[in-house]
């Protein structure tokens, strides 16, 4: 059942801009690797590598936007205005002494990281070239995510979408310029791709603080301790957590490499529509974290509470209508990627599992969000990297691998995986422990 219509408009509201944001994001990564793929496999190959890299990286920041964000949610509720910046100040001086040291040490280490991840000599060359050029943007990436952090903070979603918007438009004017060499400007081929969105990132930042210094007073100076170290403690988990759920994906994609690269491609096409689908599911989420934080803010727990399981219901019905092609028309859906009958049939019945997992997903997609803006970081990191790293990984390389069941047993484990997450969040949001912490 879903929520009264004055609540439910609150909650599209919020989510809505951010939805879009993110889908725009994953559109215009699908867009580069068009452009590049036109470079060859080898220059779209290094492009991949080098992008997974950099995405490697970022998550050591990402937590800085929930660790803003659900300060900033706080002091709105309690409507305390001259402490309403202060995570922001401080999100900021983090973002600066942590992402400068660390693009200097990926500057230099870059052939050892690429290394890594990918030995093939052509590939290294390209991906660690194209790294390159994306690293010099961490600091840019690190102080946006304090910004979004803050705006989603004060409920002023539509400000991400419209930033976004400008900065895709930057990017593949200036990629396409790079890459090919039009308008006077270097041909840089694939690692022209990565100067095109560092350049991007760059101007982005310059529009999120002229607007934040016009409509929020001027950036820096006003923070103190307690505020820096509440931002660290905040932001640590979420950080951390990112960073080995990516992991987790590397490892996932190693056990499908015992199995066979047939199984390889399948997943790999599973996975990215299921990580491209479920992003409404995470918009949502970061609505109920602003919502949650302003309503403890106003020391209304239960409300808190009910703003939780709202957002869920609505999300349930966003994604199941999502999910219906992928489980109805499967072999229609998987066409679109695959065009060998073989690989389309051996992807028919795991795609409807995965069609199945975005809705069973739900709670831990919203509930895990919605803790962030509780404060509750460490419990959603702890319940996030044990149920994927202490049961699915063991469980897929045991059933797909030594048991032989393949692909498909691989996918019955991430079903059962996915429920079992779901209902520990659910479970940890109902007993309500998390309405005691302060931030």
């Amino acid at each position: 059942m879903l929520p009264e219509s004055s609540r439910r408009n609150t909650i599209l509201k919020l989510a809505l801009p951010i939805i879009a944001g993110m889908l725009s994001q994953s559109l215009l990564n699908l867009i580069d690797a068009a452009l590049v793929g036109s470079l060859g496999e080898t220059a779209l190959a290094g492009v991949g590598i080098g992008g997974y890299a950099m995405f490697m990286i970022t998550a050591l920041v990402f937590g800085l936007s929930s660790g803003v964000q659900a300060q900033t949610a706080r002091r709105h509720g309690e409507q305390d205005w001259h402490k309403r910046t202060d995570a922001l100040h401080a999100g900021l001086a983090i973002a600066l002494s942590l992402a400068l040291p660390l693009t200097a040490l990926c500057l230099w280490q870059a052939p050892t990281l690429i290394g890594l991840i990918n030995p093939d000599t052509g590939v290294h060359a390209q991906a660690v070239e194209y790294f390159r050029w994306r690293v010099v943007s961490l600091v840019p990436i690190a102080m946006i995510f304090c910004f979004r952090g803050y705006w989603n903070g004060v409920q002023q979603t539509g400000i991400y979408l419209r930033i976004i918007l400008i900065m895709h438009v930057v990017n593949v004017l200036t990629s396409i310029g790079l890459i090919f060499g039009y308008a006077g400007l270097p041909t840089l081929g694939a690692a022209g791709a990565g100067a095109g969105t560092s350049l991007s990132l760059l101007f982005g930042l310059i529009l999120w603080a002229a607007y934040t210094c016009r409509h929020a007073g001027p950036i820096g100076g006003r923070f103190n301790i307690t505020t820096l170290l509440t931002t660290l403690r905040l932001a640590a988990p979420h950080s951390f957590q990112q960073l080995w759920f990516a992991a987790g994906y590397a490892v996932l994609f190693w056990i499908l490499g015992q199995l066979n690269t047939a199984s390889v491609a399948v997943g790999h096409v599973l996975v990215n529509l299921s990580l491209l689908l479920i992003l409404p599911g995470v918009g949502l989420g970061v609505a109920a974290m602003s919502l949650v934080g302003q309503a403890m803010g106003q020391q209304s727990n239960q409300e808190a509470h009910r703003w939780g399981w709202d957002v869920v219901r609505i999300a349930w019905v966003g994604l199941t209508l999502l999910a219906l092609p992928m489980l109805i028309f499967p072999d229609i859906v998987l066409g679109i990627f695959l065009h060998d009958p073989a690989l389309v049939a051996l992807g028919h019945l795991p795609l409807q599992l995965t069609a199945l997992m975005m809705v069973l997903d739900v709670c831990a997609l919203v509930l895990g969000q919605a803790l962030l803006g509780a404060g509750a970081n460490r419990t959603v990191m702890a319940m996030t990297l044990a149920t994927q790293w202490l049961i699915f990984l063991p469980l897929a390389w045991w059933v797909g691998v030594a048991l032989g069941h393949g692909l498909l047993g691989i996918w019955w484990v991430q079903l059962g995986y996915r429920c079992l997450n779901s209902l520990g969040f659910a479970v940890i949001w109902q007993r309500g422990h998390w309405q005691r912490l302060a931030i």
